[in-house]
């Protein structure tokens, strides 16, 4: 493994939350839907006669994530057929974007190397497949409350170069559309898929062969696929063989892919210009108005938050969760003093902010701090008297010992039944020892 780079691009598809569907005026909402196939019309469907109507919501929240993501925004755009046959896809092509998507380049910076974007275009989602028993028998059903759901594809130039990385780049992606409100990015649910294309070079050039790994719902799993794929490339490569270029499953049970067919080229999808739908003019007066819906982003966040004395690795749980930042910013909205606290207590769980407002949250707080004891005067005597009587730890203190510091803490909290403030115990403390 020494001797190869890994070399990777990521495919994010992610299902944007409109209240109807890319083509067509049925309810975007397959994951709460009473029954399977109520949200469905000719047009999704895939019935003769049918004519599609783009969606101006899903195309206008295509671009703000493109603005989000440092990308090029075209002038012209148009919407492609791309054609194969599989049972949820109804019209026997998927209307997508090829040449002209909505999106051109952009970037996003990680601590391990800037990932280049190559592009991110708007299509529409297939039907969904399950496989169950019926009556003793196999079958596969399909629900199409999910066809023709918009569907976002943001496709990355081959600068992932571990899992480290990938999962890194992944997060802050789904934070960014998170933030912009466009997706819950559920990957449980499914509104968030990933893939992965893989090469192993020697020279860190781009080889001439990739295999594409689908089926990933977590960032875990891509990073297990890298691993795992990294690894049977570097034995192939060893024993002077280039591995197959194909799509191949990701396993979550084994931790392991399996091959499901050799890879398509753009040519075997027969990709031409949908004839029902004219060229979409995207003018800069638009992209303006697109652009005032820009929020303070992740990285933003985290440094607004660190200036209000939240730890960096606890602002970064906060914001990676839309309705933690929310119980955050109305905390601060409220009185900006407690804004540390609730991030420490909701990150650690001492409280359920679901259930405990922002209100009653920092009255609790108030109560608290009102019985606690902050006269000097009293609490210096205790601390000296637990000094006086711990000299052993007394002298590991000043050897360098810190962690005897919160021995002292608990030993005066214990004597004073939790009612000293620790701040002012705390300074005390360090002043006498």
């Amino acid at each position: 493994m020494t001797n190869y780079q890994l070399i990777c691009g990521a495919e994010i598809h992610v299902e944007l939350k409109t209240k109807s569907k890319m083509f067509c005026g049925c309810k975007n909402d397959p994951f709460h839907a009473p029954e399977p196939n109520i949200y469905t019309c000719p047009v999704c469907l895939g019935l003769p006669g049918g004519l599609p109507v783009p969606n101006k919501q899903a195309i206008e929240d295509t671009i703000l994530l493109g603005l989000a993501l440092n990308c090029e925004i075209p002038s012209l755009a148009h919407f492609d057929r791309k054609h194969y046959f599989y049972p949820d896809l109804p019209k026997g092509y998927q209307i997508s974007q090829k040449d002209e998507p909505f999106c051109l380049g952009g970037y996003v910076d990680t601590s391990y190397g800037r990932v280049r974007l190559n592009h991110i275009h708007l299509e529409e989602d297939a039907a969904k497949m399950h496989h169950e028993m019926v009556e003793a028998r196999k079958v596969s059903l399909i629900d199409y409350n999910r066809s023709s759901v918009p569907l976002v594809e943001i496709v990355t130039e081959p600068d992932i170069h571990s899992p480290e990385q990938a999962k890194e780049f992944l997060k802050k992606v789904r934070d960014i559309i998170r933030a912009l409100g466009i997706s819950d990015c559920d990957m449980e649910k499914g509104s968030m898929r990933l893939e992965a294309n893989i090469s192993l070079s020697p020279d860190g050039n781009l080889p001439n062969y990739k295999v594409e790994v689908k089926n990933i719902n977590s960032f875990r799993y891509f990073a297990n696929a890298l691993t795992t794929e990294s690894a049977r490339h570097a034995k192939l490569l060893n024993q002077g063989q280039t591995p197959i270029q194909e799509t191949r499953g990701y396993r979550a049970d084994s931790g392991t892919t399996v091959s499901q067919r050799t890879k398509e080229d753009a040519a075997d999808y027969r990709y031409f210009p949908d004839p029902d739908i004219p060229p979409i003019v995207i003018s800069s007066d638009w992209i303006a108005s697109i652009a005032k819906r820009l929020p303070e982003l992740p990285t933003a966040k985290i440094e607004t938050l660190a200036k209000l004395g939240i730890a960096e690795s606890t602002a970064k749980i906060i914001v990676s969760n839309q309705e933690m930042m929310e119980y955050i910013e109305h905390v601060k909205d409220l009185n900006p003093k407690y804004v540390q606290s609730a991030a420490n207590d909701i990150v650690n769980k001492k409280i359920d902010y679901t259930k405990l407002t922002a209100e009653v949250y920092i009255k609790t707080l108030e109560s608290k701090m009102a019985s606690k004891i902050t006269d000097q005067s009293l609490l210096e005597p205790i601390i000296k008297d637990v000094l006086i009587q711990n000299p052993s730890v007394v002298a590991d203190y000043q050897a360098g010992k810190q962690n005897a510091l919160g021995f002292f803490v608990g030993a005066v909290m214990k004597v004073t039944s939790g009612k000293a403030d620790a701040g002012v115990v705390n300074q005390l403390l360090k002043k006498l020892l």
